[in-house]
């Protein structure tokens, strides 16, 4: 049996991971005349050398950002997607893509690239694609190359 997906949240880093994720998020968008949500959030461990969070770079950080997803959705709305939203954030991107954001935009299905951490990453900061399949409250796809 099909799901028939309403609204999809797909989480971009930048990474080749995360555009093979985009590309399978919208040809389902395409597929089941869905929003597509396009996240990026900045992990605030990035800033923990930063003394007294320089806002300077933050606001450089989130600029390139939203440019980056800009980008996306443009890409997404020429494919087709009749809906698209972006959403730029600052936090965990464990919490914010695993529940967080899928409980604000009343998302169905979660579509992320598996970055490929190494087993000493995942010890020590733990899979964010493995902590989303466990916590969200929603279908997840996580995209291998």
């Amino acid at each position: 049996m099909l799901d028939n997906y309403k609204k999809i949240l797909v989480g971009l880093d930048g990474s080749v991971e995360s555009t093979k994720a985009f590309d399978k998020a919208v040809a389902t968008a395409l597929r089941n005349d869905a929003e597509l949500v396009i996240a990026n959030v900045i992990d605030l461990r990035a800033f923990q050398s930063i003394s007294a969070y320089d806002s300077v770079v933050a606001d450089d950080t989130h600029k390139g950002a939203e440019n980056l997803i800009n980008d996306f959705a443009t890409e997404a709305k020429n494919a087709g997607v009749k809906t698209v939203s972006t959403r730029v954030e600052f936090g965990s991107p464990k919490v914010m893509l695993g529940q967080t954001l899928p409980k604000e935009e009343n998302i169905d299905l979660i579509v992320l690239g598996a970055t490929g951490l190494s087993y000493i990453e995942r010890i020590f900061i733990g899979s964010v694609a493995d902590y989303i399949i466990k916590n969200a409250p929603c279908d997840t796809l996580v995209v291998r190359k």
